[in-house]
Parts: structure tokens; sequence; C-alpha cells
């Protein structure tokens, strides 16, 4: 079975009648529950649940204690290259884009992450560009072994691959993997894909899975918000959750609901997502799991990182950079898209402390 057989069942489904429908009885039975159903789910993301936010937020908040506490883990990212073959207009890196192209070899991978493990960090993100040629396996393989010694745990989020391929990548190292699915409508998939081995709908959904029988111990998922229809495409993300933890009950499943941040002259089709909203989308992930990780990246301001914190978020990024060698080479216009200025670990250390939570540098040990 692959989850496309679960996003088929849907195919026909009527949200935004299903939406329009949704009673406030609807919403607080739902919200009573202690074990959430799939229309539990959309009767809590309906716009008719945002009433009863606060009410949502102070249950997600008592379960991400009970279960997760006040801590934190802290990572950032580490770009290695920004070549890319596909062609996705909403995407700073797609092969129309005119950035400035760079690839990094490994004594600059190696100055990179020493970089980032001098600054404490033991948890690290490596990410390319989606091309195979000029980012192989064999050369992630490479750059995850040379860095594998200064990292508790290591995460990679590149083209999705086939199962040996991440195997490949867990033999040197790898523990994580990141793949978003960017939308769950494969309709608009098709709309923003135009073409390149990225437009492959399945091969994308499915590669979660594949990363799960290579090995990787931790799976991190998410759409990109406001590309499609956003309480949709959370819907399908918590249920792809939902399946991926029922077949590969041993991984942490991590949560991420990025929102759309274009990078100049690009796709501008976007259903916007407010404040209120992705902090409804994120209550809804925290109820229906209260074991799963929450990711926030910087994406969003410190302030919005603050106010979301109660919802049981376990992981940060700061420090970051989207640029190749962004820590090391400094700036070049290779950056993905612009993440906020307030990302400095002093600065994402101090928000934390000042409500009560603190932030670990790791929270596992491969050895």
């Amino acid at each position: 079975m692959s989850f496309y057989e679960v996003v088929e069942k849907y195919k026909d489904f009527d949200f935004d009648g299903y939406f329009e429908n949704v009673t406030d009885n609807d919403v607080l039975r739902s919200l009573n529950k202690d074990k959430l159903n799939h229309m539990d789910v959309l009767n809590l993301l309906s716009p008719k649940a945002m009433k009863y936010l606060e009410q949502m937020a102070q249950k997600a908040h008592r379960l991400s204690l009970q279960h997760l506490g006040k801590t934190v883990t802290l990572y950032t990212p580490m770009y290695i290259a920004n070549y890319c073959v596909n062609h996705c207009v909403y995407c700073g890196y797609n092969c129309k884009s005119g950035i400035n192209r760079r690839k990094l070899n490994m004594e600059q991978i190696k100055n990179e992450a020493d970089y980032i493990a001098d600054m404490g960090f033991k948890h690290i993100l490596v990410l390319t560009g989606e091309s195979e040629r000029h980012s192989p396996v064999e050369y992630i393989g490479e750059a995850v072994k040379i860095i594998s010694d200064r990292f508790a745990s290591i995460g990679i989020e590149v083209y999705p691959m086939e199962v040996e391929g991440y195997r490949h990548l867990v033999e040197n190292g790898a523990d994580s993997l990141t793949v978003y699915q960017e939308t769950y409508d494969e309709v608009v998939y098709k709309k923003v894909h135009i073409k390149g081995p990225k437009a492959n709908f399945k091969f994308r959904l499915d590669a979660p899975e594949r990363g799960a029988k290579a090995g990787m111990r931790s799976l991190s998922i998410g759409a990109l918000l406001g590309l499609a229809d956003y309480r949709k495409d959370a819907f399908f993300t918590i249920l792809h959750g939902e399946y991926l933890k029922t077949k590969y009950p041993h991984i942490e499943l991590s949560y991420s609901a990025p929102r759309m941040k274009p990078f100049k002259g690009s796709f501008e089709d976007i259903n916007p997502v407010d404040d209120p909203t992705e902090f409804q989308i994120m209550t809804v992930m925290r109820l229906f799991d209260p074991h799963a990780a929450l990711n926030v990246s910087t994406r969003e301001n410190l302030d919005f990182r603050k106010h979301v914190m109660p919802l049981g978020v376990t992981k940060l990024s700061a420090e970051v950079t989207t640029d190749v060698g962004g820590h090391t080479l400094g700036e070049a216009g290779t950056n993905q898209f612009e993440n906020n200025t307030d990302a400095s670990l002093e600065e994402v250390g101090k928000m934390l402390n000042s409500i009560g939570y603190q932030y670990v540098f790791k929270d596992w040990e491969r050895f």
C-alpha cells in the first residue's frame, strides 16, 4: 500500500462543503475527544473552529507539557549545493531562476561543518538543490561521512531517492530525512512543477516511506502552505504522518507547516496563510499526535515562534543562512529564499528563556 491510496480515497471529497457545514457542536465534540479520527481533524481545521482556538491551544499546551516538557532541540541547515534541474514556479532554486550556482568541495564542506559545530550545534540538516547529476548520492554520502564525527544527528533534505540511495546515506552516517510534498493536491502539484524529476507526484509522495525502509530514524514531512488550499494540505500532512507511524512505529515523526515565502519575481498565485490560521494548523497537529515532533524554521519570525512554543514545538532552527557555504564563504546570491534576520543563536536562546523553555543541542546519540 502507498499513501497515494489514502489521497485517492479523498479525491472526490467535498472539503468546502464539509467545512461550511461544521457546527459548534462538531468542533466541541472533537475537541473533547482523547483520540481524533479524520473527521475530527477536519472539524478542528475548519473556519468554524477558529472561535475555539484558545481552548484548542490550551489543550495542546497541556498535552505538550505532559509528553514533551519544556525543552527544544536547536539545529541549523547547511547548504552544500544549489544546482537544480526542476522548473518549480515558486522556488528560488528552480533551473530558470538565474541565481548564482555553487557546489562545495569536501574541504569546504568540512570547514562549514566545523564552523557550525564550533557554535555548539550537534544536529545538522544537509541540503542540496534537486539535481542528481550535480549532487549524486556518492557526493552527498561523502559529505555526510566527512562531517559525521562532529554531529550526533545528520539530517538530509535533497532530491527523492530510491531505497538504495537512502541506504547509502544511512550507511555513511545520515539518520534523518526531510521531504516536503509541497502540496498534496495533485492538480495544483502538476501546475507548479512544470518539468523535471520533481514533477513525479507519486515518487515524491512515497519518498519518506522509502527512507523508513532504508533505516532512517527520523522522518520530517510537511506541505508548503499557500501553494494550494492550506486546510486540505494540512489535513493530508496529518494523515501522511499517521500512515507512516502506523507502518513504521519505530520512527520519530516530525511535522512542519512552512508558509510560502516566494523569491523575487516568482509565482504569485498564493493562498496566503495568516498567523491565526497557521497557529490553528499547528495546534491540530499537536492535538492529533501528542508525541510527534513539531519543527518551526526561520521562515517564521522570532515573535511568531515565541507564541507557538507552548503548542509543543520541539525543533527550532537558528544561525540560518540559505546561501551555499554561507557560514564560511559569505553571501554570494546562492540563497533559496531570504530567512528572517532574528535567527541568531543568542536571540533564539533569549526568546526561549524568556518563556521558561530551555534549549539543547543534542537529544539523541548514534552510538
